[in-house]
Order: C-alpha cells, then structure tokens, then sequence
C-alpha cells in the first residue's frame, strides 16, 4: 500500500519498500548493528543480509499518513542491547521523519542474534 499524504496541490504516495530501505539504512548505520536479520520460512534459521537485502529485514505497515515499523536486527557482541535498541529507534524515527514527512507512529525493534 504505503503512506498518503495530500495538501492542495495534490497527493503523495510513499510505497512501503521505500520506507523498509529508509529504516534499514539508518538503521546499519547505528552503532553496535552487525545486520539486518531475516528469518528462513523453511528451517526457522535467521540469516545475515547484506545491503542489497536490508528490507528483508524490515516490516512497514502504514495508516494514512501514518507509519508502524517493524526491524529484525543481529547486534554486535560487547554493547549493550537496550542502548543501541534505544538508538536504532531514535534514528529511524528522525530519518524517516524528516524524510517523508510523515508521521512514524511506532518503531519496534527484535534483536535475533549477536555476532562477533
């Protein structure tokens, strides 16, 4: 579907991919992130995506002009987990903020793994 917003000029649409590429890449760019993470249907195993990949790891829904996201990331080991959740969450929301315009209602994070 993806986000609407119009004024007297006329309607935008932003699709949900765009977005899922918007949070993925501010998301890696965080500290601590080793990945976004995507879980394999067939075995149930989670597997490291590169950059070509980042919105595997993402889940965008939208209502109107505003925006629930779902991140799926691996951590690096030594950090703490809630301090770069907390981080991830406050850059993803200002990046896409400012990005789009919209709202972004909630960002959830789930840390699948850590990496060494």
């Amino acid at each position: 579907m993806g986000a609407k917003t119009s004024n007297s000029l006329g309607e935008l649409t932003i699709t949900d991919e765009v977005i899922a590429t918007l949070a993925g890449i501010s998301a890696i760019e965080s500290y601590g992130i080793v990945g976004m993470a995507a879980k394999k249907a067939t075995d149930g195993l989670v597997e490291l995506l590169g950059w070509e990949n980042l919105t595997r790891g993402v889940r965008v829904s939208t209502q109107d002009d505003r925006i629930f996201i779902d991140l799926f990331i691996i951590v690096e080991y030594g950090v703490s987990i809630i301090t770069v959740a907390k981080n991830v969450i406050d850059r993803v929301k200002y990046n896409v903020e400012n990005l789009t315009g919209m709202i972004v209602e909630k960002v959830n994070v789930t840390v699948h793994g850590v990496r060494v």
